[in-house]
């Protein structure tokens, strides 16, 4: 019942910041979002809760400090995107990396967290949690030092990963 009424009222939180648009909300937008709230609550009650316990708070200010450097890193991707398409210098490829994660909400983090950054996309996990990154310009040097040296493609994202997740 705790982890019904948890997960009901996170959703209800999401529901109100996201129908908010500079006024107070209606009580048909309060009532609409009270009852999908206990129908999210209801179906995600195990998987919030239970199974990745995100009712944590410390995990959600751990999530909360990683987005600053995942919007730098974004908008530092999008340049480097942009650059690329106008000079036409790319050299795609798959690569694999080796972050060490262990949990699966660490390693779903990570490949988020990679596929939303431009010019990267995470195609594959294999057995061993190694994830296989298409990214938009491998480098000779860098595939050298790979799986266990990730830093060109993802940056800090495996650390932040395993603070949240771990």
């Amino acid at each position: 019942m705790l982890a019904f009424i948890a997960s009901a009222v996170f959703c209800f939180v999401i529901w109100l910041l996201l129908t908010f648009n500079g006024r107070m909300w209606g009580t048909d937008e309060i009532v609409a979002g009270i009852v999908m709230a206990c129908i999210a609550g209801y179906i995600s009650r195990k998987i919030f809760i239970k199974d990745f316990k995100l009712a944590n708070p410390k995990r959600w200010l751990m999530i909360l400090a990683y987005l600053p450097r995942f919007f730098y890193e974004m908008a530092k991707a999008n340049f480097d995107v942009a650059y690329r398409v106008l000079t036409g210098r790319i050299k795609p490829g798959i690569v694999k990396i080796a972050p060490d994660l262990k949990s699966d909400l660490a390693i779903t983090t990570l490949a988020n967290s990679i596929t939303l950054t431009p010019g990267t996309l995470s195609v594959d996990v294999d057995e061993e949690k190694n994830l296989y990154v298409h990214w938009i310009n491998v480098k000779d040097e860098v595939l050298e030092k790979m799986p266990r040296d990730y830093k060109p493609i993802c940056s800090t994202f495996p650390e932040w990963a395993r603070r949240i997740g771990e």
